[in-house]
């Protein structure tokens, strides 16, 4: 077996993600993810029906995995989930950098870009973003200026409220294991605090974060937001992102993109010493990838 690859019956607009036509094909696929690598291809055009699927999303149910199939199901276009198993390396893998030279996902690969041309991918969840909402035309802005209110809130959440509120977690997870903390969590608890503050002023006369209308800023953000509790904040000191929050826990599609992988995520607290510090290696304290010897341009 080359490879395996969570390619669902596609979704259609208005129809369920997963729907009952691709559960018994993705049980099979899920069986497998134990020992299976997963093959990345920019050419890979293959689902149950033997019809083009649109855009591929390489997804791990994080937050900034979340953005993107949020956007995804809001727009309602055909998307294949193919899954990026982080805590297993499968970022690192070489296929994978050929779609994301920063070993990141998510990342999407367009196999019907308005250029007609081959398949075109994006990496970064904010680009990718950008990306869909301009190929849609949905979610990124109706004019210059309200383009502009959405894309500054999209850095806003990719250079602030993303790295501010993963580097809190990754510092009150270690506890006391790598020495003393507390300066750290004091930083960057203080740092996303504020960073509540800030939305909380933004939405104080303004209904979604660009304005008056729901847009990939408000996806950016909320996968980040609902973990407010797990962050040490009390959200009725920020009412004017508690009723944001509430408004959008409504929206069917960002309840079916939240969803996405859910049961794919680990429970850590299961696993052994050894298989933590393994992750652990993965996904922290990662030093330059040399680039090849020969062959570049100072030859």
């Amino acid at each position: 077996m080359a490879g395996v690859v969570d390619a669902l019956t596609p979704k259609h607009k208005g129809s369920g993600r997963y729907g009952d036509a691709g559960s018994a094909k993705r049980t099979a696929l899920l069986a497998l993810r134990s020992w299976a690598r997963v093959e990345f291809s920019l050419n890979r055009i293959w689902n149950s029906t033997s019809t083009r699927i649109m855009i591929d999303l390489h997804y791990w149910p994080t937050p900034n995995g979340k953005k993107l199939t949020i956007l995804l199901e809001e727009c309602g276009i055909d998307y294949t989930v193919i899954y990026c198993e982080i805590g297993r390396g499968a970022q690192f893998e070489d296929e994978f950098l050929r779609i994301s030279p920063n070993n990141r996902m998510p990342a999407i690969v367009d196999h019907d870009p308005r250029d007609n041309g081959k398949p075109l991918s994006v990496f970064e969840s904010g680009a990718c973003m950008m990306y869909l909402a301009e190929k849609t035309g949905q979610f990124g802005g109706s004019g210059q200026r309200e383009k502009w209110e959405v894309y500054q809130w999209v850095m806003w959440q990719m250079a602030n409220q993303g790295p501010k509120i993963g580097e809190r977690g990754h510092f009150a997870r270690l506890k006391d294991s790598q020495g003393d903390q507390s300066y750290a969590l004091r930083r960057f608890n203080d740092e996303v605090h504020r960073l509540y503050g800030v939305m909380n002023n933004r939405l104080y006369d303004r209904r979604y974060l660009a304005g008056d209308n729901y847009t990939i800023a408000d996806m950016a953000c909320y996968p980040w937001s609902v973990g407010w509790e797990a962050q040490g904040i009390d959200i009725n000191e920020f009412k004017y992102v508690k009723r944001w929050l509430c408004e959008l826990a409504q929206r069917p599609a960002l309840k079916r993109g939240m969803d996405v992988g859910s049961e794919m995520r680990q429970d850590h607290s299961q696993l052994s010493e050894k298989e933590v510090s393994h992750i652990i290696s993965l996904l922290y304290n990662q030093r330059a990838r040399p680039a090849p010897e020969h062959g570049g341009l100072l030859e």
